[in-house]
């Protein structure tokens, strides 16, 4: 079992101990002595994707909210105090966990926008001469980095889940790899932002594997 199938399990862990005999949220406090500094995206990424706060995740949380409101609707049609209650507690929480959800992609966001600012100019993507060319550069750099966090976040292929699996064979539209395509049209901006996918990719294992070195049971 390698690092995140471990930090996945850890999100569900019932005890925060941690000694000899206590371990179950190990990998949760190895992630975070992972993280070379505050605001670390290694960690971040980590979160979002994981966490149960990345934008599917989001979305199934809307389509739920969407089903206690209608049952909230029918409790007061039916002046079902009871479960009116009920419906009113389910949307106070649900709400909560979005809005977690939305603040962590949004942070997220902002520190990889910066990222790619950064190494978007280092690399000369586009000349920043004149107002016009900075302010145009600005804007790539931005769509480069929402595409490319989207899709890093949630680049499963739809027919078959992200398994790889399909009506018990290899996918055809993925070719078995479970990865979806990046829904946008070939050029420059897509190319860089195939580039900065494989970076989220090499961010995210680095810190993996740092975090996994901090572990005092090695993932087998």
């Amino acid at each position: 079992m390698g690092f995140v199938d471990r930090y996945i399990t850890a999100l569900s862990a019932s005890s925060l101990q941690d000694d000899e005999r206590h371990c179950q949220a190990e990998p949760l406090l190895a992630s975070a002595l992972a993280s070379t500094a505050a605001g670390h995206l290694g960690a971040l990424l980590q979160r979002a994707k994981y966490a149960g706060t990345a934008t599917q995740n989001m979305a199934h949380a809307v389509a739920m909210r969407n089903l206690v409101e209608k049952a909230l609707t029918d409790a007061i049609r039916n002046k079902d105090a009871s479960r009116e209650a009920e419906c009113r507690q389910a949307l106070q929480g649900d709400a909560t966990v979005v809005e977690s959800g939305v603040s962590l992609v949004a942070r997220l966001l902002i520190l990889w926008t910066a990222e790619v600012t950064k190494r978007g100019r280092a690399r000369r993507w586009v000349p920043e001469n004149t107002a016009w060319d900075a302010e145009a550069a600005i804007k790539l750099y931005r769509t480069v980095a929402e595409h490319s966090l989207a899709h890093w976040l949630h680049g499963l292929c739809d027919p078959c889940g992200g398994t790889g699996v399909a009506e018990a064979r290899a996918c055809k539209c993925c070719s078995g790899s479970g990865k979806g395509p990046l829904v946008m049209a070939a050029g420059f901006v897509r190319e860089h932002t195939l580039n900065m996918v494989s970076e989220l990719h090499s961010i995210a294992d680095s810190h993996a594997a740092r975090a996994s070195a901090k572990m005092r049971m090695q993932p087998a």
